[in-house]
């Protein structure tokens, strides 16, 4: 019997030794953690975030989901189906400022609706509770009057407002402050897409349908990110590298709730962001 051009015995070998390194490389990881965020590795690419064309203060990180296309499980009915039209897993990530993942989580199935698929993780989870042990923050740049503002991490309107994470405002009749909030908000955003981006090019794997059961597809997927941690840590970021775009499906964005805390956080970031202290003459141009 031939598989793909193979003998049958033959690719199942070749399967279990792809099965083992992948599982290798996602256990000794020593790029990422997902339980606690490393306080070194943040601190070392905050100057990074807040100034190498971001200009978001506080944010040590941009947080997104996609769904990870796979072929169709055998006996698992619409288990895995999503309202995309095709089976998937749903891949979780925490980017830094050097287009690292600072924390991945994969595995929830692509068939619950997109409002309820993070809320499967327990990265989501840690976020939404102010459990992942988050670096300190401190007070904006030249800001007067000194208020010490925490870390932040931005993300879309898929994630609950808190103290940590902020999301953009509502699209509904802002004002320039508010839309000036949400441009730089979306600057900041624009790592997690380009750190997808640059994993899709360089991994193919993510540009067709995995064929493999769901689990051995999701330590394949832990693997890449794992590996894309490793190059960018050896060969470091070329510009170029982050002009690929990311065929992968982002998760429908839907209302959550707002924590008065994070109101407040995102309030002061806005009026930060149109103060003398803290605004770019040119930001008035892109709104």
């Amino acid at each position: 019997m031939l598989l793909y051009g193979r003998n049958a015995k033959l690719s199942t070998v070749l399967l279990s030794d792809v099965y083992s390194k992948c599982s290798v490389v996602t256990e000794g990881d020593v790029y990422f953690r997902h339980k606690d965020i490393n306080k070194e590795a943040v601190r070392s690419s905050r100057t990074v975030w807040c100034y190498d064309g971001t200009n978001f203060q506080n944010c040590i990180g941009a947080v997104d989901g996609k769904h990870i296309r796979i072929c169709k499980p055998d006996g698992s009915g619409s288990e895995f189906f999503n309202y995309k039209s095709y089976f998937s897993t749903v891949l979780m990530a925490l980017v830094d400022a050097d287009y690292k993942f600072i924390a991945i989580e994969v595995g929830a199935h692509g068939s619950p609706s997109d409002s309820n698929i993070f809320k499967q993780f327990h990265l989501y989870k840690r976020l939404d509770r102010n459990e992942l042990n988050m670096p300190k923050g401190g007070p904006l740049p030249l800001d007067e009057s000194g208020e010490h503002m925490p870390s932040v991490i931005v993300g879309d309107e898929a994630f609950a407002l808190s103290e940590h994470v902020l999301r953009p405002y509502p699209h509904r009749k802002l004002s320039i402050a508010k839309r000036i909030f949400n441009y730089g908000l979306t600057r900041a955003r624009r790592m997690v897409e380009c750190a997808f981006g640059i994993l899709c090019n360089k991994w193919r794997v993510y540009h067709r349908a995995i064929n493999l059961h769901p689990d051995f597809a999701d330590i394949v997927v832990k693997a890449c990110c794992v590996l894309h941690n490793y190059v960018r840590a050896r060969d470091g970021v070329r510009f170029e590298d982050t002009l690929h775009e990311c065929p992968l499906e982002n998760i429908e964005s839907f209302g959550t709730r707002s924590m008065v805390r994070g109101t407040g956080v995102r309030e002061y970031f806005t009026k930060y962001f149109i103060s003398p202290q803290g605004c770019f003459p040119w930001q008035y141009d892109k709104v």
